[in-house]
């Protein structure tokens, strides 16, 4: 496990947990960086513009990787004006596409999305796009220059889990690109069993935002991403689908002393 790393736009990360700070709190900051190891942490750039930033910086040690987002944006103008203001106020290549037409569900806009990732990429920008999962659009992602993959598990904030797991699947055996679960993961058990699928990082905010015990939570999730990825690593054993397979030889022993009698 020592040289298994996430790569990132030629960056890499020993941590494979990503934090959201939507749900601002200088405790969750804290606790994710203390308790779940957090390498990587979401902005929202519209705290510069409220005077919120400065809160949050103080709290974000240097070594970790500022993962500004397009939060707010409606379409792919706002997000690469979004993008390029974040650059030049000095917080770096790495952006998180985020574009919602919709605010009942809060879902992501694949299209401006894919239009907004082909004008950064461009620009040198380390583009990591919001999805939801869906094949085609990932393949445009993975052409028009994204870093990552970044498919909701369930509309935000929901802590639901894998809902659309089965469409993740697909994205990560036909794109090859590291594909991060962003968005309705609730529980360290779905964390985990994002990682058991090949998910190359689990982001999460909500999940650890809302516990009872945060620093409890937070490395909750820790443990539980680490053990899904060593199990995706050792390779998970077979499933089968209908009937039974003797797991002891001793089985065999038995069955062939009854047939004695």
């Amino acid at each position: 496990m020592e040289n298994d790393v996430l790569t990132l736009g030629g960056h890499t990360f020993t941590s494979r947990f990503i934090l959201g700070s939507g749900k601002y709190s200088l405790d969750l900051i804290r606790a994710a960086v203390e308790n779940a190891g957090a390498q990587i942490i979401t902005l929202a750039l519209r705290r510069a513009e409220s005077g919120e930033t400065a809160n949050i910086m103080d709290y974000i040690p240097d070594d970790v990787t500022l993962l500004p987002n397009t939060s707010g944006a409606r379409n792919a103008d706002e997000a690469v004006r979004i993008a390029r203001l974040s650059r030049e106020v000095g917080y770096g290549d790495f952006i998180k596409i985020e574009i919602m037409r919709d605010t009942k569900y809060l879902l992501p806009d694949n299209q401006e999305t894919v239009r907004a990732t082909e004008i950064l990429a461009k620009e040198g920008f380390i583009v990591m796009p919001y999805m939801y999962p869906d094949l085609n659009t990932a393949r445009d992602l993975r052409d028009a220059g994204a870093a990552s993959i970044m498919p909701l598990g369930a509309p935000i904030g929901s802590n639901k889990g894998l809902v659309t797991k089965d469409f993740i699947r697909i994205i990560m055996d036909e794109v090859d690109l590291p594909v991060i679960v962003d968005a309705g993961i609730g529980r360290p058990s779905q964390a985990c069993e994002a990682m058991e699928m090949g998910a190359a990082a689990v982001m999460a905010n909500t999940g650890i935002a809302t516990a009872g015990d945060v620093p409890a939570m937070a490395q909750a999730f820790r443990k539980a991403i680490e053990a899904g990825r060593e199990a995706y690593l050792a390779g998970p054993g077979r499933v089968i689908e209908h009937g039974a397979a003797a797991s002891d030889p001793l089985t065999g022993f038995l069955e062939a002393k009854g047939g004695e009698a």
